[in-house]
């Protein structure tokens, strides 16, 4: 599910909101052979391998969406450290540590929650990564969004994301359900070339 840009936080009620993390957004799954995959299919299992171990210790059957980050140490994402990390496709000595930040869970049980509102698949995640494995966040959300951005703000963070309550997760569109507020000044997605 692909999100629409905005320059302003939606006002109405009926909106949940969390913090818009700079990295890769990958699909996991999870069990014994776990695979993370990204947006356009690339295969980047080989490319986190402790992000994998932390998947095998999840029930198998699970399908999670979320963004693998670098974090620093209050937890802001750096994504210029991750690029460096990524381009090495793979674990080295002296590799900087990153998370997968998990905000949705597409499949549970083997079950496909797609068509489930977002309010249940959050909860359905935050139960299943209660406890979650080293590497692995649970994103949760708030819904103060004008408190959360200019938490955002003040932290220099890229962003919020707003996300329309009762929502479905519409695979592989841009829906106005899911909408990114960045930063005034965030650097545009589009910063480099590969």
């Amino acid at each position: 599910m692909l999100l629409c840009e905005r320059k302003t936080i939606p006002r109405a009620p009926g909106w949940h909101f969390e913090i818009k993390y700079d990295g890769y957004r990958l699909l996991a799954s999870t069990g014994n052979a776990p695979q993370l995959k990204s947006r356009n299919g690339a295969n980047a299992t080989t490319w986190f391998p402790e992000l994998v171990d932390a998947l095998t210790t999840l029930p198998v059957g699970y399908i999670l969406d979320g963004e693998v980050c670098v974090l620093d140490d209050i937890g802001k994402s750096d994504f210029e450290r991750l690029h460096a990390r990524a381009r090495r496709k793979g674990w080295y000595r002296g590799a900087d540590a990153v998370a997968y930040c998990v905000f949705d869970l597409l499949v549970g049980k083997g079950m496909d929650l797609r068509a489930q509102p977002i309010e249940r698949r959050k909860a359905v995640l935050r139960k299943m990564l209660a406890e979650p494995p080293p590497g692995l966040l649970y994103v949760d959300s708030v819904e103060d969004g004008a408190w959360l951005y200019g938490h955002a703000l003040a932290l220099r963070l890229e962003g919020v994301i707003a996300k329309r309550a009762g929502s479905s997760y519409q695979a592989g569109e841009r829906s106005r359900d899911w909408q990114k507020i960045k930063r005034p000044g965030a650097i545009p997605s589009k910063r480099f070339t590969r």
